[in-house]
């Protein structure tokens, strides 16, 4: 029921608030709707699909393929990013993940895209088998407490993300005698963002990630996975903290979960990164 309430219901309360919103401005004349706020709609919508990436690529990159260590804030950052994303267990992810890459697109894939596309997208989320969800915690990440507590305690924060912060925020807004719809346009923003990243990874990555698509349309991808979307370089090099080269403008705005590890080097908030060798520089063919 949780994952069906993740990938559809969730998804369709936001729409039903958008729209709510929308025709609340259209028809009724205390409410009123501004030009402004469709501006305001699509950057909410931006800004989530970014969060819930960074959380993502901290957690495929770094906890899931062991290509750094990220320090207690970076982890916090992670763990929080991870649940506006609705990413579930981290000790799951990351036993339903190993598994995906021992037997990619192979009998034993939990999401093999050549068996059933709709499977693959969502069919493995919500029909997962319980004996899957009793495997131990992997051991690289056992001994972190913040992926202990915050998995020990998923559904409750869960719900104090996604249902006691805006109740409070709600709350706030109507006693302070601010707008309301605006309020609801930007929480619905959010859960729409959060939606489309969602099925952009699953549907984007587990399905056509595996097949051949033009390359415009993996780049428009890349965008809303964060570079997750670079599959074929990922699975032929998985323990890198980028999925584009180090170099080059446009590679670190299309990989840009991997720019955001590199800034938490920066910052003092990870450290030992491992970096595929061809995307460790700038090829030779590109300098030229």
């Amino acid at each position: 029921m949780g994952s069906c309430f993740s990938a559809f219901i969730y998804p369709a309360l936001g729409v039903i608030g958008m729209i709510t919103a929308i025709v609340a401005g259209l028809l009724m004349e205390s409410v009123h709707l501004h030009w402004y706020y469709a501006p305001i709609v699509l950057v909410v919508i931006a800004a989530t699909v970014v969060i819930c990436n960074i959380g993502i690529g901290g957690l495929h990159r770094v906890w899931q393929h062991k290509a750094g260590k990220l320090h207690a804030p970076a982890q916090m950052l992670v763990m929080i990013n991870c649940i506006i994303a609705m990413q579930g267990s981290i000790k799951d992810w990351i036993n339903y993940h190993s598994q995906h890459h021992r037997f990619a697109d192979k009998p034993g894939d939990p999401h093999n895209p050549f068996e059933s596309k709709a499977w693959a997208w969502v069919g493995w989320i919500l029909f997962r088998d319980e004996m899957d969800l009793k495997r131990p915690m992997p051991l690289w990440i056992k001994n972190s407490a913040i992926i202990r507590v915050c998995d020990r305690n998923y559904n409750l924060l869960s719900v104090l993300v996604h249902f006691v912060l805006p109740a409070i925020i709600y709350a706030i807004v109507w006693a302070a005698g601010g707008d309301l719809i605006i309020t609801l346009l930007i929480h619905a923003s959010v859960v729409i963002g959060r939606a489309i990243q969602f099925h952009a990874t699953v549907l984007g990555i587990n399905v056509f990630g595996h097949l051949q698509m033009p390359k415009w349309f993996t780049y428009t991808l890349a965008l809303l996975t964060g570079g997750e979307a670079f599959h074929d370089h990922h699975h032929d090099e998985p323990i890198s903290i980028l999925h584009l080269p180090r170099k080059g403008f446009w590679n670190r705005i299309f990989d840009y979960n991997g720019t955001a590890l590199l800034i938490m080097e920066k910052l003092k908030l990870a450290r030992d990164f491992k970096i595929a060798p061809q995307f460790a520089m700038v090829p030779v063919k590109a300098r030229k």
